[in-house]
């Protein structure tokens, strides 16, 4: 683990020392994941948010510098900005890697449950609970054939969510899946899922 810069918002971020994203980078770069949107993969994202019935939805993609949301799935219509408050920002298909919890599952290389990121002090500092509004994660490693962790997939919503049992099997049932399905891709040399 390494301590970060002081952020603006005066918070010290702990992220995880990632050892294995130099091999990722390169394993990403010969699947051709990673570097941009894939609609197969957004396609994949729609229908675990609708399964969940969760606002937000990603497969996401990490290397050295960056983590790339290639499946991506936002909300149809943005919630209304209470009064007083700023509107956040859209979730976009990047983010910087102390943001969100997607690396520290990477990391773990196991599912990850947040039912209110802010009951937990070491997430509830992390840019995405400010920033976009973020307040329960549920994620899972997609880790291939050869060990290799790819990235996750998660569900994100801005409101307190009792994922429970349910949630965790679901996202790990999720992975196992996606990951098959992005083996018999790279095995078949074909672009979609």
């Amino acid at each position: 683990m390494r301590y970060d810069p002081v952020r603006p918002a005066g918070r010290l971020l702990l992220t995880p020392e990632d050892k294995e994203a130099p091999a990722r980078t390169q394993r990403l770069r010969r699947l051709g994941l990673g570097e941009q949107p894939d609609p197969a993969l957004d396609a994949y994202a729609d229908r675990l948010a609708e399964h969940i019935a969760a606002p937000y939805a990603m497969v996401n993609f990490i290397d050295e510098r960056r983590q790339f949301f290639a499946g991506l799935h936002l909300p149809a219509v943005r919630p209304p900005v209470p009064d007083g408050e700023e509107e956040k920002p859209e979730l976009g298909r990047r983010l910087e890697r102390d943001h969100g919890f997607c690396p520290h599952v990477v990391v773990r290389r196991k599912a990850l449950v947040l039912e209110d990121v802010c009951d937990y002090p070491r997430f509830a500092g992390n840019p995405v609970v400010d920033e976009f509004g973020i307040r329960s994660y549920l994620g899972a490693p997609l880790i291939d054939s050869t060990g290799m962790v790819l990235g996750t997939v998660c569900v994100v919503d801005v409101e307190p969510r009792p994922w429970g049992k349910p949630g965790l099997e679901t996202i790990k049932a999720t992975a196992a899946d996606l990951v098959a399905r992005l083996e018999r891709r790279e095995a078949d040399g074909l672009p979609t899922l």
